[in-house]
C-alpha cells in the first residue's frame, strides 16, 4: 500500500483510462530517476510485473526508493494551454528547472 502519497480523482481516472487501453494485468508505474538539468525527474511508464520492493495502490506501482522521495506528495492530472499531463506537487522539492521537467531534493 502506498502511504503518504495522495492521488486526486482526476489522476486516478486518467490512470484507469490509460490502463484500459493496455493488456490486462498491466500496471502504471511512477518513479523518480536521476537526470534533467536539476538532478531528478519523474518517470511515468507501464509495467507488466511487480518487483519485490514495489509499493502498490490499485494498479499503481512505486518502487520503495521513489516512494520515500514522494512522501507527502499529491499526484494530479491537469489540463493547461500547453497540454495535459500528470503533475506532482512534492513538498520535498527544493527547486525545479525553468521548464518544470526536473527538480532537486
Amino acid at each position: 500500500m502506498i502511504k503518504e502519497i495522495k492521488f486526486t480523482d482526476k489522476a486516478l481516472k486518467q490512470i484507469e483510462n490509460l490502463l484500459s487501453k493496455k493488456d490486462e494485468g498491466s500496471f502504471f508505474r511512477i518513479a523518480i530517476k536521476g537526470g534533467g538539468c536539476s538532478g531528478f525527474q519523474y518517470e511515468f511508464t507501464f509495467d507488466k510485473s511487480k518487483q519485490d520492493d514495489d509499493l502498490n495502490y490499485q494498479q499503481i506501482l512505486i518502487d520503495k526508493a521513489s516512494a520515500d522521495l514522494l512522501k507527502g506528495s499529491e499526484v494530479d492530472y491537469v489540463s493547461e494551454l500547453i497540454g495535459e499531463s500528470f503533475k506532482i506537487s512534492n513538498p520535498q522539492t527544493k527547486s525545479s528547472c525553468g521548464c518544470g521537467v526536473s527538480f532537486s531534493l
